[in-house]
């Protein structure tokens, strides 16, 4: 297994565990109440299993790998966004840059 595989394979299970995470606790629910995005939680989480299921996918399937990878660096650039607008800490932030940056990296190899 190369390093992109296991690149791929690490940030799908990740964003499996956060999707997973927002309906069996009450923590990740207060985390989208104190962005002020309580709204917007379980279409978060849908969308964060979607890209975890589309990365797994994207092993067999390039084009589901580029949109999975480009969704979740999408999804987790806004969640760096909402961060820095609420004015949360550079070590608080980190997380959700560190995801934006591993998914557009496996974005940007996928389009090699």
């Amino acid at each position: 297994m190369n390093l992109l595989n296991v690149l791929i394979f690490f940030s799908a299970i990740s964003f499996l565990i956060y999707g997973t995470a927002y309906f069996v606790s009450s923590n990740m629910k207060n985390e989208f109440k104190r962005f002020g995005l309580e709204k917007y939680g379980t279409i978060v989480a849908i969308l964060e299993l979607a890209g975890a299921l589309g990365l797994l996918i994207g092993f067999q399937n390039n084009t589901v790998l580029v949109l999975a990878s480009g969704g979740l660096a999408l999804l987790m650039l806004l969640g760096t966004g909402v961060r820095i607008k609420i004015k949360d800490s550079l070590l608080v932030s980190l997380p959700a840059f560190f995801y934006f940056l591993l998914n557009a990296f496996i974005l940007y190899k996928s389009l090699e």
